[in-house]
């Protein structure tokens, strides 16, 4: 039987289509009539209805595609997609190609669901990916959803987490170059960091989680021999003042041996300096179920961990794990206010 209830315990995702060239609107149509992800939440797709109903033809969903106005009208069930309208897409927009006509739909998506958000009509937003050259050619120069969002809710930080059943890493700097990375990692930055992942994990109903910061140099630095000092100048006085609010935080440690202990269960979330650092082991360990979590936001946003995949997008061959994921997720974030302020 399909969920009908509108009590809290289903709250409303607004889910963006992403990029309709890719693989977003098929990711979508399987997500959103999955009887596990219905169970814990109540999601409406921002997009496009002609758009989504191709994409359930492709991957053989069975579901009345709906249009509606609002997310409070959202009530989606197992053979019924929810869509806001946003726009209207060219009947022969092609999969597989980067357009700029798709980079501005995929832009406007992302600003509605943002107006949402702001006004609190859903609970968390769950985004399929979208396309930077796209993007960029319909004129908006965003490195990706983390900026984009943070600038369309007036929000000055955001920060990045990336989650899988085996391990959660949360990056102190993402999209910029190495050099300006370590330059711009400084002890203020480090404990807001640290303070949104454990904000996070708390909304997921972690009490108190467990913490390793990774250092910057190898082996940490090993007491001077290699870099400049800059664990001691730029990670520790952070640490130093998280545990004595009580924490449970443990570093910095060499980013080889955090990973380690994570991977077999000593921590419950990593803090990587910079964007290789993180995403590295991340999808070593368990991409193919990876979800990218924005904390900071005035909601939590969820999204796949993975990209447009213009090869196979129109075919129905995507798999569509990681966005189901990426829902469920969503539902479990929104769904726990933080127990403590960080």
């Amino acid at each position: 039987m399909e969920p009908t209830d509108r009590t809290p315990s289903r709250p409303v995702i607004g889910v963006t289509m992403g990029d309709p060239a890719g693989v977003g609107p098929e990711i979508c149509a399987a997500a959103l009539t999955d009887p596990e992800v219905l169970a814990v939440c109540r999601p409406v797709l921002i997009g496009d209805v002609p758009r989504m109903a191709r994409a359930a033809m492709l991957m053989g969903v069975p579901a009345t595609i709906r249009e509606v106005h609002h997310p409070a009208e959202a009530d989606p069930g197992a053979t019924r997609v929810d869509v806001i309208q946003v726009g209207a897409l060219p009947e022969d927009l092609p999969f597989g190609a980067v357009s700029p006509i798709a980079g501005h739909a995929a832009y406007t998506y992302i600003e509605r669901a943002a107006g949402y958000a702001v006004t609190h009509d859903v609970a968390a937003i769950a985004t399929a990916p979208l396309n930077k050259a796209a993007l960029h050619a319909a004129g908006h120069r965003f490195p990706g959803h983390t900026e984009l969002l943070a600038h369309l809710t007036g929000v000055p930080e955001v920060s990045m987490m990336l989650s899988t059943p085996r391990l959660r890493v949360i990056h102190v700097t993402t999209h910029i170059g190495l050099i300006d990375a370590i330059a711009r990692i400084d002890p203020p930055l480090v404990h807001r960091t640290v303070a949104r992942g454990i904000e996070a994990l708390q909304r997921a109903g972690v009490a108190r989680p467990r913490v390793g910061v990774c250092a910057i140099n190898p082996h940490a630095g090993e007491d001077g021999l290699f870099g400049y000092g800059e664990e001691a100048e730029k990670i520790q006085p952070a640490i130093d003042e998280l545990l004595a609010l009580g924490h449970d935080v443990h570093g910095p440690l060499p980013a080889d041996t955090a990973f380690f202990l994570a991977s077999r269960g000593d921590f419950d979330l990593i803090v990587a300096m910079y964007h290789d650092q993180g995403h590295g082991p991340v999808k070593v360990l368990g991409i193919d179920d990876g979800v990218n979590i924005t904390v900071g936001l005035p909601v939590i946003r969820t999204s796949v961990d993975h990209g447009t995949a213009f090869d196979i997008a129109g075919t129905g061959q995507v798999t569509t794990a990681s966005m189901a994921e990426a829902l469920r997720q969503a539902a479990a974030l929104a769904g726990h206010p933080p127990s403590r302020t960080v």
